[in-house]
């Protein structure tokens, strides 16, 4: 299962970064994918209940890579982190397969609420650096989030949100 799921990892940061050479290259070199694999093993530890123990996990990906995920957050795999520096994710976010994180963004709250108080990314989808996507909201799958743009609010499928607070400016299907 890590294997299989390095293998999509491996497989999304060549695919979206043109100037990726091989994906060994990408093994030895690419935080976002060093953070995706120790984020793997904190999540486990998580789900086993071994909480301090996820946190040191996870602690230390923070250290190294400069990228912070909580071991509670769901990311599946083929998820491609890009110049990850200052990625957060919040411990009730959730990101779907095939979608770009790009450096300095947040998938964070809003407050101290509890339950279910981070976004939910749906599949391919693209949130670009600097973006804050904050609260129990849901980006649609093939979304896109321009960069520095604070996302308060649901984002359709299909759909590019930009500005601060963020709003649509496009739709796949032709809608403004």
């Amino acid at each position: 299962m890590f294997f299989r799921n390095l293998r999509k990892d491996l497989a999304a940061a060549k695919e979206n970064d043109p100037a990726a050479r091989n994906k060994f290259e990408i093994l030895i070199t690419y935080p976002g994918v060093h953070a995706l694999g120790w984020h793997r093993i904190a999540y486990r530890l998580d789900r086993m209940h071994f909480k301090l123990l996820a946190s040191l996990v996870a602690g230390f990906a923070r250290f190294t890579t400069g990228i912070e995920i909580h071991p509670a957050a769901k990311i599946e795999p083929g998820v491609f982190i890009d110049h990850g520096t200052g990625v957060v994710i919040g411990e009730t976010a959730s990101v779907g397969e095939g979608t770009v994180i790009y450096q300095g963004a947040t998938l964070g709250g809003t407050g101290k609420e509890r339950g279910k108080r981070h976004p939910t990314v749906g599949r391919h989808c693209v949130i670009s650096a600097g973006a804050k996507v904050l609260g129990n909201i849901v980006i649609g799958d093939y979304a896109k989030i321009g960069a520095g743009a604070v996302v308060l609010c649901d984002v359709p499928e299909r759909a590019t949100a930009v500005g601060v607070p963020a709003r649509i400016i496009m739709r796949d299907d032709g809608k403004n």
